[in-house]
């Protein structure tokens, strides 16, 4: 029993040791490898959009200054115009003289009617207490409507903020005399986006959809983060292609901040290999890869720059040193 004992350990430690001595490996493949440049972006607002006067007059309160955050249809200031004011005190009395005008009128048709019924008062003196009556409605229908509209112009004095964003800049202050359609402020529509100005040699790999990478301890990151390419224009400005990108969580950032990105410059065959089977001594690297006639080999290599992926994300770029289809073996 000792002995059977003995033989199970010897074997469980000789089973230990194998899967220990056993070493990963890894297939090399030539794959393309994007080139990237890197290119100075801002932080930009998709549409600069002004908020404005409906009406002129005096501002009589404005309760933004910039950097304030809005939302599409917030009162951002009032512009208040006296005549106006004037004029809805005006008609508010005229609809109060037409309403006892008109309770007056109902009064003596009801008087006519009842005389008529009994035989008392003529058929005409009727007809034309209804006629009173229906001229009276009229006029306050209509004074009610001048009413309504003065009260409109009124409201129009409230300045909206047209989209939800940031105020960018305010240029009038409270009590500036204002006419129709002055701008109030100026809205900077959110969700902000980058705006890349990219030489024209590069015009060609660049596409909406493309992917860019921004650079870490960029736009207060520790980490790095990607983009996506939404728009390119198509007009060249002083040898530079503009296009805009969309990236996360840009709402709380300076308007024209610079940010360095890294955009695809073309692609070129290479081959990229994970850098844990990249082994460095005395300043220079190896790998370990088995030859044709299945012996472990140690090969130097000239290691390039990191191109991490979903597949590889610790890829790192061979220049020189391995070929497509060779066995790689972990140190």
């Amino acid at each position: 029993m000792r002995l059977r004992n003995v033989l199970a350990a010897a074997m469980v430690l000789f089973a230990a040791r194998g899967v220990a001595l056993a070493q990963t490996s890894f297939t090399v493949h030539e794959t393309r490898i994007t080139d990237e440049k890197a290119v100075f972006a801002t932080v930009e607002s998709p549409n600069l959009v002004p908020a404005r006067t409906r009406i002129g007059g005096t501002i009589a309160s404005l309760t933004v200054r910039q950097g304030d955050t809005v939302k599409a249809g917030q009162v951002i200031a009032v512009v208040a115009d006296e005549k106006l004011i004037l004029q809805v005190r005006a008609l508010d009395a005229q609809i109060a003289g037409l309403q006892s005008t008109l309770a007056q009128a109902r009064i003596d048709l009801g008087r006519a009617e009842t005389l008529f019924r009994q035989g008392a008062g003529p058929r005409a003196a009727a007809d034309q207490a209804r006629t009173a009556v229906n001229v009276a409605e009229a006029a306050l229908r209509s004074a009610i409507e001048q009413r309504a509209s003065a009260q409109q112009n009124l409201n129009e004095g409230q300045v909206l903020a047209p989209v939800d964003g940031r105020v960018i800049t305010v240029p009038l202050t409270a009590g500036s005399v204002v006419l129709n359609g002055d701008t109030v402020a100026t809205i900077g529509e959110e969700p902000f986006l980058l705006r890349l100005q990219i030489p024209e040699e590069h015009a060609l790999f660049l596409h909406a959809g493309d992917t860019v990478r921004i650079a870490a301890r960029q736009l207060g990151a520790r980490v790095g983060t990607t983009g996506t390419i939404t728009l390119v224009y198509p007009q060249i400005v002083a040898g530079r292609v503009v296009a805009d990108a969309k990236v996360a969580d840009l709402g709380n950032y300076f308007v024209g901040d610079r940010v360095l990105v890294w955009i695809s410059a073309g692609t070129r065959p290479g081959f990229v290999i994970p850098a844990g089977f990249v082994e460095t001594r005395y300043g220079l690297d190896y790998v370990r890869r088995r030859d044709a006639a299945g012996q472990v080999v140690t090969t130097p290599v000239q290691r390039g720059l990191p191109h991490p992926s979903a597949a590889l994300p610790d890829g790192l770029e061979i220049l020189s040193g391995v070929h497509d289809g060779d066995v790689l073996l972990h140190p």
